[in-house]
């Protein structure tokens, strides 16, 4: 399937396995909590999931992230 996440995404989705919330990860990365929020929206759509955990299952199946 190739790469379904950009860098950012990834960024964001690795921060929240490390358990980083929306603010934590904005303060990280020098972005708006709305940005977070519109990165994990835009990867739920592309997986056709909802919610974040069901994201993260998804990814870690198509093996775009590893814990």
């Amino acid at each position: 399937m190739g790469n379904i996440l950009t860098p950012r995404e990834r960024e964001i989705f690795i921060l929240l396995i490390d358990n980083y919330n929306t603010k934590d990860i904005a303060n990280k990365l020098r972005i708006s909590e709305k940005t977070v929020r519109n990165h994990i929206s835009n990867v739920m759509q592309k997986l056709g999931v909802n919610g974040r955990a069901s994201a993260v299952v998804e990814l870690l199946k198509l093996k775009e992230l590893s814990i």
